[in-house]
């Protein structure tokens, strides 16, 4: 998959399929509408491509504002939404930077400059809900005329449902993380919700109390979630492995808002600087909290710990009983198949 920092430059441009939106945490609507692209892409014996936005237009607007609040949590950072993308099929992904040049692009502009100039579209698929241009005056009705003008396709993606009729979408993940409700959260996106990271350096605090911790740097400031979490760690040798995490601004030990994920892996000891780990979420345990002394912080880390400890305990019960007994004979091998 090749990503564009930007639009394509002449030299790299050439006719595509393309798709655009945001796609934070790539769930199963998103997966639904790449599938249809991709498909769409090899009909046309054409590449297909992601358009996609960094920051998000409302992260942009509401600083803008001076107020980050208005915008919305981010699910995943953009090296896990470049990988949902990858795993989809996607053949190039153009991120592009929404500033105030592009929040200024008229309709027409848009469709002028970055779908024909920029990206010589022949086919865009789009969800039901697409707007594009400065205050959102395009619409579909917008796209389908002006690709009658210029020479390419549009079509439209409807809303995919979950078995409940409700709407998976970006919000309802990110209703589920913040409630801690991570099954729900996987129903969503097709799969456990994870984060992802090269390990970097930190004060060491943790080694010095017996709770050493892998860190993460989180890039954007809103997390869909804080607090303490049962994970499990991938990417390390021998994993998976059983853990407790921290995400969060480390209220008891720095002050600079500075967002971290920190990952204490059970009975795992080595050197995991540089290497890019995946943080599996289980269960929230608890928010964050700041503490009077370093002793406090470090008895409340050790009950987060014994109660991680425990729900792998009552996970591994609930596993083995879920097993059919050793020796057993399948259905099949009873009936004689």
């Amino acid at each position: 998959m090749r990503v564009f920092r930007g639009l394509p430059t002449p030299e790299s441009r050439s006719p595509c399929v393309l798709t655009i939106g945001n796609f934070d945490g790539v769930h199963r609507g998103h997966r639904a509408l790449l599938a249809r692209a991709v498909a769409g892409a090899h009909a046309h014996g054409l590449p297909a491509a992601v358009m996609t936005f960094e920051p998000h237009p409302r992260e942009y607007f509401a600083q803008l504002a001076g107020d980050i609040t208005r915008a919305p949590a981010r699910i995943a950072n953009l090296r896990d939404k470049l990988e949902g993308l990858r795993q989809c099929g996607v053949d190039r992904v153009i991120v592009e930077h929404f500033g105030s040049h592009f929040a200024a692009l008229t309709a027409a502009q848009f469709v002028e400059e970055v779908l024909v100039g920029a990206c010589h579209v022949k086919h865009v698929i789009v969800g039901d809900d697409f707007c594009f241009g400065a205050g959102r005056k395009g619409d579909f009705a917008t796209l389908l005329a002006a690709g009658r003008e210029h020479g390419f396709t549009v079509e439209s993606m409807p809303t995919v449902a979950d078995a409940d009729g409700g709407r998976v979408s970006s919000s309802a993940v990110r209703d589920a993380i913040e409630h801690g409700d991570f099954a729900r959260c996987a129903e969503l996106l097709g799969h456990p919700y994870t984060i992802s990271g090269k390990v970097i350096h930190g004060r060491k605090l943790g080694r010095t109390i017996g709770f050493p911790t892998l860190n993460v740097r989180i890039s954007h400031r809103r997390p869909c979630t804080t607090g303490i979490f049962v994970v499990r760690v991938h990417g390390l040798d021998g994993g998976p492995h059983r853990g407790v995490a921290s995400l969060g601004v480390r209220p008891t030990v720095e002050d600079n808002g500075r967002v971290l994920l920190e990952a204490h892996v059970f009975d795992w000891a080595g050197d995991a600087y540089g290497k890019l780990v995946r943080i599996e979420f289980l269960k929230k345990l608890r928010n964050e909290a700041k503490y009077d002394s370093l002793p406090a912080l470090t008895a409340a880390i050790d009950n987060d710990a014994q109660q991680a400890r425990a729900f792998f305990a009552a996970e591994a019960v609930a596993a083995a009983h879920a097993a059919p007994p050793a020796g057993s004979a399948s259905t099949g091998d009873d009936i004689g198949i």
